[in-house]
């Protein structure tokens, strides 16, 4: 599959990227910026989410809801997030309303209010996503963990922020906050479905011809220290036992990302996966268990996320350490890996399929790797993937000093019985 994209940098330093999608009346655009909770220091935590939210409370020049009515009275769909490295905010329209929707999008970007009165509403909306993820046992184990693999540093922190940090976040270090990350230099914007290149490059140059070059930005890196592992336990009253276990691994750059992503879904990237055959299939001690791999600039993780029976938890447990062991010990057979490479194929191409699928692609590629790669060039990567390489990844990253585990569990028999049987399992890892 070759995906038609171009890419221009304008003189300001935005960059525009396209790709034309045939057969689509529609067209996906994306304004990215490169800023998101890793560039945070603690007394900011929460600050590129809560500028996110504000670029959608009206500007100098239209109001909250003339926003939300000029791109919903086209037939249109607007909406954004911010991720550990980035801002996006993004739209869906007919491919004759994006000059429209493209000025309202470069209006939120550029000419946000952030006043007073706006952060000071908008405060008690984060303030109750906050709470609202605290207390879902999904969202707070993922949260746990993240705060043992990246301990004091912006990657383990929550990207809403905490409580105290967001109460914190005043107007005028908002707007300190946006004014020095939203600039030409940190700003790309990304456009797929019914479009052409150049007319889209003048509408860019047109709307976003305000914002300042600024310079570039960095963020901390990522520790390195051993984790021990470390364990963390909560006991509330649930009726699950929610666990998450990861496992810290290299960036997005290094070259054994091909094999760390097959052996994700051998493990427990989709039904028929290690761990959801052995343990949901064969068992029935658990109705959902995933694993998944995320990266950074400068790190990354395998993680896997499981809602269990409480009567079966630490038996559980102990199979998924030894699935982990085993990956370490025994290659993975020939036609289990030739399946995972299917999987991963396949997903890959039904994702670019789509218009919108496509400009994030364009954008999460230009942001992390500094161009747009062509789907047949991570075919090809994963193609040449041999069992060894998956063996030799598991033996370089699967270790205890690699892992934390993270469990919100019912209050009996207790957190330090719980803790005591992740310990038990985490055995199993050299």
């Amino acid at each position: 599959m070759k995906l038609d994209a171009q890419v221009t940098r304008l003189d300001s330093g935005v960059r525009v990227a396209t790709s034309r999608v045939r057969d689509v009346r529609s067209v996906a655009v994306g304004v990215w910026i490169g800023v998101g909770g890793r560039y945070e220091p603690a007394p900011l935590c929460g600050a590129s989410h809560f500028v996110e939210h504000l670029l959608f409370k009206g500007t100098r020049t239209r109001s909250a809801a003339r926003i939300s009515r000029e791109v919903e009275g086209r037939g249109g769909q607007l909406n954004a997030f911010t991720e550990a490295e980035f801002t996006c905010v993004h739209a869906r329209v007919a491919a004759e309303h994006l000059p429209g929707v493209l000025a309202i999008l470069a209006d939120m970007a550029l000419h946000a209010r952030l006043s007073p009165r706006d952060v000071g509403r908008e405060r008690l909306v984060i303030l109750d996503e906050i709470g609202l993820g605290r207390d879902e046992p999904e969202h707070r184990v993922r949260v746990m963990l993240d705060s043992q693999l990246w301990a004091d540093h912006p990657l383990g922190r929550d990207l809403s922020g905490t409580e105290a940090s967001v109460a914190a976040l005043d107007a005028g270090r908002l707007r300190a906050f946006k004014e020095r990350h939203y600039t030409a230099r940190n700003t790309m914007v990304t456009l797929a479905g019914q479009v052409d290149h150049e007319a889209c490059v003048a509408l860019v140059r047109r709307r976003f011809r305000g914002l300042p070059p600024g310079r570039p930005t960095r963020f901390r890196p990522a520790a390195v220290a051993p984790l021990r592992p470390r364990v963390r336990v909560e006991t509330r009253t649930v009726e699950q036992a929610h666990l998450a276990i990861g496992v810290r691994v290299f960036g997005r750059r290094d070259p054994r990302r091909s094999a760390l992503a097959l052996l994700g879904v051998v493990l427990g990237g989709n039904m028929s996966s290690r761990l959801f055959q052995r343990i949901r299939e064969q068992r029935g001690w658990a109705y959902a268990i995933h694993a998944d791999v995320q990266y950074f600039a400068d790190s990354g993780l395998l993680a896997i996320d499981a809602g269990l029976d409480p009567a079966r938890a630490a038996r559980a447990l102990g199979l998924i350490f030894e699935e982990l062991r085993r990956l370490r010990e025994t290659p993975v057979p020939a036609r289990e890996l030739a399946a995972a490479k299917d999987y991963v194929i396949g997903q890959s191409l039904l994702a670019l399929e789509g218009s919108h699928s496509r400009m994030n692609w364009l954008g999460a590629n230009l942001l992390n790797y500094g161009r747009v790669r062509q789907p047949e060039e991570v075919i090809e990567r994963i193609a040449r993937v041999t069992s060894a390489d998956v063996q030799a990844t598991a033996r370089a990253c699967l270790r205890r000093a690699r892992t934390a585990v993270a469990l919100i569990a019912p209050e009996r028999p207790g957190a330090a019985a719980w803790t005591e049987e992740v310990e038990r399992a985490c055995a199993a890892l050299p």
